[in-house]
This record gives structure tokens, C-alpha cells and sequence, in this order.
């Protein structure tokens, strides 16, 4: 019998397409998607919304825009403005974590320059390692329970070592979606399943 969790709350911050949050949808649980263009995070009365809800989990696919080494390259191309816009997305996605302290939350991006204001994750992993045969090296910050890897051979290349600053795709398991800015990345559907049942072996 599936147990009740209708009453318990995750905020997708930065949802996109939901891949990460849907487990926990179909499991019952209130799913409140916080993206754009209904929900702006760098917005104050965003953040106070967020932090009333008192959620039971958080799951946080920041944008990769600035922080990514992926992106390097265009650098010398970012403005002040935009370094600041996106470094205010994660100072704001933290508040809303410490100002609720949920009972699990999770922080996803790719390697880069992350990892120098936050320190070392808690987990790192390759898409292979939970099932979805490519590897895009990713840092997980948080609280939660790591789930076991079961890693798979890769298939073909890694499509982000691949793309310019203009061009989108698809494999299994992974949205890739540009706004006029940003390259976004969200995690695998395969982790997403793995980590949930990580949380929910636990019994919470």
C-alpha cells in the first residue's frame, strides 16, 4: 500500500520540465514547481512564498550559466550584470533551504566554480553510474541519502562537450533547454528515481 504523503511539500526550484520532482509527484506528494516564467527566484516575494510553504524536501537544478566549466570558453563574453543575477539565484535558493529547513534537500550542477563557494558536495556522479549510458560529471550538495550506483557502459560522446552557446538537444533521461542566456541542464529521470528511493527506504 503506497503510505499517505499528500500532506508533506517538495519545491522543484528551477523544475523545467520536472523530471527530477516526478517520482515524488506519483508518490503523492504535493509538488510545487518554482521556475520560470511563473516563478522568478531572484524575486523577494518569491522567496518569502517558498519559505511559507514549508516544504519536506527541496530539489534545486540551479542554472548552469555562469558556474559550469562546460561554459568557460564564453566567459570573456558574460556581463556583471549577469554574474550577479545568477550568483543572487543561488544566495536566494539557499535562503529559502536554511529558512526552512526541510528534511532533505539537494543542490545539482555540473562541475565548475560552484564547488569553490560551496565547498566539497556530497556526492559526485556520471549519468552511467545510475543507468543512463553517457557521463556529464555532476556535484550534488545537500542532506540526503546517497543512493547506491549500479554504473552501465556509456554510449556514443558526451553531447554537452558538443554544443555551442546556441544549440539545444535531447537524450534519454536529460532535458537540454536554452532561454536567451543559459544552458540548462537537469538531472537524469534515472537519478531522480534513484535518489527518491533512497529518501524513501529510510522510512522518513
Amino acid at each position: 500500500m503506497m503510505k499517505d504523503n499528500s500532506h508533506k511539500i517538495i519545491l522543484d526550484l528551477f523544475g523545467g520540465s520536472g523530471a527530477w520532482s516526478d517520482p515524488y509527484r506519483k508518490a503523492g506528494y504535493q509538488v510545487y514547481m518554482i521556475t520560470l516564467p511563473q516563478f522568478d527566484i531572484s524575486k523577494e516575494e518569491v522567496v518569502k512564498h517558498c519559505i511559507s510553504l514549508n516544504p519536506y524536501g527541496i530539489l534545486c537544478a540551479i542554472q548552469c550559466t555562469i558556474w559550469a566549466n562546460s561554459g568557460v570558453r564564453w566567459w570573456k563574453d558574460r556581463t556583471p550584470d549577469e554574474v550577479f543575477y545568477n550568483s543572487m539565484l543561488l544566495v536566494k535558493s539557499l535562503r529559502i533551504i536554511n529558512g526552512t529547513n526541510p528534511v532533505f534537500w539537494a543542490l545539482e550542477n555540473p562541475v565548475g566554480k560552484m564547488r569553490e563557494m560551496m565547498g566539497d558536495p556530497e556526492l559526485i556522479f556520471d549519468p552511467c553510474d545510475y543507468g543512463d549510458p553517457y557521463t556529464k560529471k555532476t556535484l550534488i550538495w545537500g542532506r540526503f541519502n546517497i543512493p547506491q550506483k549500479n554504473r552501465v557502459e556509456t554510449i556514443g560522446n558526451n553531447p554537452i562537450h558538443y554544443m555551442s552557446p546556441g544549440k539545444t538537444g535531447r537524450r534519454r533521461g536529460q532535458s537540454l533547454r536554452q532561454d536567451s542566456q543559459a544552458l540548462f541542464l537537469e538531472p537524469t529521470n534515472e537519478f531522480a528515481y534513484e535518489i527518491f528511493k533512497a529518501m524513501e527506504s529510510e522510512g522518513e
